[in-house]
């Protein structure tokens, strides 16, 4: 009878133990969603600094003379722009980066363009 007993009280021990553990996780979960929620806005501001760069980058190749910018895509992240795509020629790489270079707000430019011929 008194094993019985022992264990109840280790068992309703054990119950408080756990509830007291998850009442102090609970303070802290709530917590963690917050400051989740607070990244957030900086993910898309950052998405539409990104964005924006992009457009810059796409509006100075347009602008460059001697420079087919039909097959061009750019990619920003974080002031580091990647161009990629085909041109016809293989001075229109090198013409591709030094305008991309030029846009305040690039700090690095990786070039991926490749040379192929018109109706290729």
């Amino acid at each position: 009878m008194k094993a019985f007993q022992t264990i109840k009280m280790v068992g309703g021990a054990l119950i408080v133990l756990a509830s007291l553990n998850a009442y102090a996780q609970s303070s802290d979960a709530a917590a963690a969603p917050a400051a989740a929620a607070s990244s957030a806005p900086g993910t898309k501001q950052a998405k539409a600094a990104n964005r924006a760069l992009g457009h810059k980058v796409r509006s100075a190749l347009s602008k460059t003379k001697g420079l087919s910018v039909a097959n061009i895509t750019v990619r920003a992240r974080g002031g580091a722009v990647t161009l990629a795509g085909t041109v016809p020629e293989q001075s229109q790489v090198d013409l591709a980066t030094q305008a991309a270079q030029g846009v305040p707000g690039v700090t690095s430019v990786k070039n991926a363009l490749t040379v192929r011929s018109i109706g290729q």
